[in-house]
């Protein structure tokens, strides 16, 4: 560790200085009343252009994006790229959906999309499925923050063999993160992300123009990565896509680009907009963040030709590619700039690890605790609530990381992006139409994620030697074709999903079953900053259909 002292000292002002920004982040656009979801879980809805750029870019570009899409570069090439493509698919999807649910969410007072749904089907058991899939997809992906930690913690020595001296700095870093998240809410990650994001640009930016100074220029790169794929003995890796993993590619670009705007943390960065406006200059502009990605995945490249070698995994004989951009860092650049580089990356690990627990506890709290525990419970209790789970929530991700295999996190969240895509036929198309079901949504998600589950059962992962859960890539041979090629799950469940809310609908709407009333009026859709609000009497199904299904 003595050879990285410069490193530790740089990374630990930049980290103690974020903390500091946390705490002083209450203060920070301080409403008379810090205690209403409104002020904690959405900053007062008062978010201006600058803030929602970097808060959401802040959100979107997490840690583990920076470490894992150059360590898939590095590992697989081309294939590691779908993570460009399915950011620039993504804010047209933003733009012409989010928009929507901002108008409608603050013409309501909604603070989660299941509060949405809620009210849009009336149905209190779709909105709970609603909310706990949002819960569960989360978890794993605030647990992939501290994978992005840990690898840089890792690069720089500070990590031990045993299980507490290998995790105690990335306990000590997460319970910093929940005590400012509880003081401050989301006022904290929002003032953070201005570092955070002014750091990888510079950090990126000198990188992307000294690595290729330092090895030889970019076609030296390029040829000193075909030669390592070249000698592969996976057969899909190269720095070209092959026939066998074009329709994989796709696939998983599509899919995760719906299935990134369904999450909650995304859904809360929009909604802490303070008007319609905010949001379509942001959606206009944000693609930004997709060159800074693109050139983020060539430093996998660039690792290959400065002959990086990752450092030894938890178990005996495995690698932990995570540690490929760290080391590329450390070996290539001064320790002062490899300093930097390191807190941007675990900055960049706070800042949307903060947003994901808020949102995550803003679903518990308003889905769950005040719909079947506490009715009548004012703002300030469940702002209470809200901040006792989202410290329980960074807890349950640090033990994602102590008790389990890390490899194992990154599949769960491969598994997060299938579940979180079962929530689009009711969160999404319910923007735009009241023509489905509540019945035929909840059969549709059902069977979604039935089928998600058993096809992610049937994969496995010859790397880790696990059997099951190993990926999201699915043979297509295993549905009786020819053929070697792939697709992603998330792809195939989704529209399984759609089609049985379909057909269940025709049938229940033949059958005449009783559907939930929509409370909400097409006008809702279009509500801007000043128009009349209703959170102040939320209008809810409760008082309007005696079902409760």
């Amino acid at each position: 560790m003595s050879e990285h002292i410069t490193q530790i000292i740089v990374f630990a002002l930049l980290f103690l200085l974020v903390s500091a920004m946390g705490f002083v982040a209450a203060r920070w656009r301080a409403p008379k009343d810090m205690a209403h979801l409104d002020e904690w879980g959405l900053g007062g809805r008062s978010f201006g252009g600058w803030v929602t750029w970097f808060l959401v870019g802040g959100d979107l570009y997490t840690a583990y994006t920076f470490v894992a899409v150059p360590a898939l570069v590095f590992g697989a090439g081309a294939a590691g790229f779908f993570a460009v493509p399915y950011t620039i698919v993504m804010y047209p999807i933003f733009f012409l959906i989010l928009i929507r649910l901002w108008s409608v969410s603050h013409r309501h007072g909604y603070v989660t999309p299941a509060d949405f749904v809620r009210n849009r089907f009336g149905s209190r058991t779709l909105a709970l499925l609603i909310a706990i899939t949002g819960i569960v997809a989360t978890m794993p992906y605030i647990a992939l923050q501290l994978i992005g930690i840990e690898a840089v913690l890792k690069t720089m020595g500070m990590t031990g063999d045993s299980v507490i001296a290998r995790h105690a700095p990335i306990i000590i870093a997460f319970a910093i993160l929940a005590a400012y998240t509880y003081q401050s809410g989301l006022r904290a990650p929002a003032l953070i992300a201005f570092v955070k994001d002014t750091l990888i640009y510079i950090v990126i930016l000198v990188a992307i123009v000294y690595l290729p100074y330092k090895l030889g220029g970019w076609g030296s790169i390029f040829d000193n990565a075909q030669d390592k794929f070249a000698a592969s003995a996976a057969p899909n890796d190269g720095i070209t896509l092959n026939a066998n993993n074009q329709l994989q590619y796709i696939t998983l670009a599509l899919g995760s680009a719906l299935a990134l705007f369904l999450y909650p943390h995304s859904i809360t960065g929009v909604l802490a907009s303070k008007n319609r406006n905010v949001i379509k200059r942001n959606m206009s502009a944000l693609p930004a963040y997709s060159l800074l990605l693109g050139l983020l995945a060539l430093l996998g490249y660039a690792a290959i030709s400065a002959g990086v070698k990752p450092l030894p995994g938890a178990k005996a004989g495995t690698l932990d590619t995570n540690t490929v951009v760290p080391l590329l860092f450390d070996t290539q650049f001064p320790a002062w700039f490899a300093g930097i580089a390191f807190a941007a990356i675990g900055i960049g690990a706070l800042v949307p690890a903060a947003i994901m627990s808020i949102a995550a506890a803003n679903l518990f709290t308003r889905n769950i605790y005040k719909e079947y525990f506490r009715k009548d419970a004012t703002h300030a209790q469940e702002t209470s609530v809200a901040k006792v789970v989202s410290l329980l929530v960074k807890v349950g991700a640090v033990g994602f990381i102590i008790f389990l295999d890390p490899q194992f996190s990154i599949d769960l969240q491969l598994i997060g992006g299938v579940i979180i895509l079962q929530t689009a036929p009711a969160v999404a198309l319910g923007l735009f139409t009241r023509w489905f079901h509540r019945g035929g949504l909840i059969a549709g998600w059902a069977a979604g994620m039935g089928l998600g589950f058993w096809m992610l059962w049937q994969i496995p992962n010859p790397a880790t030697k696990r059997a099951h859960f190993g990926g999201s890539a699915f043979p297509l041979s295993d549905f009786g074709f020819d053929t070697k090629k792939t697709i992603y799950v998330g792809f195939v469940t989704v529209l399984v999903n759609l089609l049985v809310a379909v057909v269940v609908t025709l049938i229940l709407r033949a059958a005449k079953t009783t559907d939930g009333i929509d409370s909400t009026q097409p006008d809702d859709y279009f509500a801007d900053e000043g128009d009349p609000k209703l959170e102040e009497k939320r209008t809810t199904p409760d008082e309007l259909v005696p079902s409760t299904t």
